[in-house]
C-alpha cells in the first residue's frame, strides 16, 4: 500500500534544480560561480557542513524578485506532489535576502503567492516557516519574526534557525522566539545536526514545538529521554545528513536509534537539489533504516504546525 507522505523540512532555495538556478540568474543578470548545469551539479560535491554553507551562500542569493520566490515554491510543490506528498512545511531565508537588498514585500508576497499557486496547480497544501541563521544580527531575526507574523493568515506558521551550530549559540534569538509566539507562530529550529547533543540540549531550553535534524541526540541518554518524554517531533533527513558529513554513513545514521526509543521522526529531503534526493529516495532509504511511511506519516501530523482542521483533514487521508 502506497501511503501519502507530508515533509515538514525543505529549504525551498535549496530545492532548486540547476538548470532553473542559472535560468534565474541569467534572469537577474547575478552570475554563478559556474555556468553550465554541469558545473553547479560540481559545486554541489560537499566536503563538510561549512563547504555547504559556502556553496549556498554563493548560489542562492541569485533569488532576488517576488517571481523568482513565486516560482520556486509551485516548482517544487509539484516535484513533491509527484512524489505523493499532500503537505509541505517549507522553508525560506529572509535575512539574508533582505541583507541584499531584496524588499520584505517582494519576499512574502512572492512565497505567499506562490502558495495558492501550488494548491491550485498541484492540489497539495504548502505552508511557510522562515528561517533565522545563526550569526544573523539580533534586530534583523527580531524583524524576520514580526514580518513572519504578520503573514501568519497567508500561510506562515512558524519560524525556524538554521546555520552552522558550531557559529555560536541560539541563545541570542530567544525573543525572536517570543514574538514568533505571540504572533501564533510555532518554533521549529534545527539543532543536533552539525553539533552534537549539547546543541539539542540548548534548544530545549527555548521549548520548542518540533526539532529540525536532532539526530545526534542519541549521543546523550537524559537528552533523548526529554524528547521523549515531551512527544517532540524530528525532522530527520538522511541523505543530507551523509552529504554534510554530519554522519559518517548511512549505516551509521541514528535514525534506527530514534525510533527504537519511541522518538516520532518525519522523513525529509531538507536540500534536494543540492544533495541529489528526492522525497521518494528518502523514504526508501528510512524504510531500510526501520522507519516505515505509515509511521513517517503519523509523525508528520502530529509535527505539523498547522491549524486544527488541516490537522484533521491530513489525518482522513490514512486509514
Amino acid at each position: 500500500m502506497t501511503h501519502p507522505k507530508i515533509e515538514l523540512h525543505v529549504h525551498l532555495e535549496g530545492a532548486v534544480p540547476p538548470a532553473t538556478l542559472l535560468e534565474i540568474a541569467r534572469r537577474n543578470e547575478l552570475p554563478l560561480p559556474a555556468d553550465t548545469v554541469e558545473g553547479v551539479r560540481e559545486l554541489y560535491q560537499f566536503t563538510d557542513f561549512a563547504k555547504f554553507i559556502q556553496v549556498w551562500i554563493l548560489t542562492t542569493n541569485c533569488l532576488r524578485t517576488a517571481a523568482d520566490f513565486r516560482q520556486i515554491v509551485v516548482d517544487y510543490a509539484g516535484v513533491a506532489a509527484g512524489h505523493g506528498a499532500i503537505y509541505l512545511e517549507a522553508i525560506f531565508s529572509p535575512g539574508e535576502r533582505v541583507q541584499r537588498g531584496v524588499a520584505w514585500e517582494d519576499l512574502f508576497e512572492g512565497y505567499t503567492d506562490g502558495i495558492v499557486e501550488a494548491g491550485e496547480r498541484h492540489g497539495i497544501i504548502v505552508r511557510l516557516t522562515p528561517d533565522l541563521y545563526r550569526g544573523m544580527p539580533v534586530e534583523l531575526a527580531e524583524d524576520v519574526a514580526r514580518w513572519s507574523a504578520r503573514y501568519r493568515d497567508r500561510g506562515i506558521v512558524g519560524l525556524g534557525l538554521g546555520g552552522d551550530e558550531r557559529a555560536g549559540s541560539a541563545l541570542p534569538y530567544a525573543k525572536a522566539f517570543e514574538i514568533a509566539r505571540d504572533g501564533g507562530l510555532a518554533v521549529v529550529p534545527h539543532a543536533g545536526e552539525s553539533a552534537g547533543a549539547e546543541s539539542v540540549r540548548e534548544m530545549l531550553g527555548l521549548e520548542p514545538d518540533r526539532l529540525r535534524h536532532g539526530i545526534r541526540a542519541v549521543e546523550d541518554a537524559a537528552v533523548l529521554a526529554e524528547i521523549v518524554d515531551r512527544g517532540l517531533v524530528l525532522d530527520v533527513c538522511p541523505t543530507s545528513n551523509l552529504r554534510t558529513r554530519s554522519v559518517p554513513s548511512l549505516a551509521e545514521h541514528p535514525l534506527p536509534a530514534l525510533v527504537a526509543a519511541g522518538v516520532p521522526c518525519t522523513v525529509n529531503t531538507d536540500d534536494p537539489a543540492m544533495f541529489n534526493t528526492d522525497l521518494a529516495q528518502e523514504h526508501r532509504i528510512a524504510a531500510d533504516l526501520g522507519l516505515g511511511a505509515r509511521e513517517a506519516y503519523l509523525a508528520g501530523v502530529a509535527g505539523a504546525a498547522c491549524d486544527e482542521e488541516t490537522r484533521a483533514h491530513l489525518m482522513s487521508k490514512i486509514s
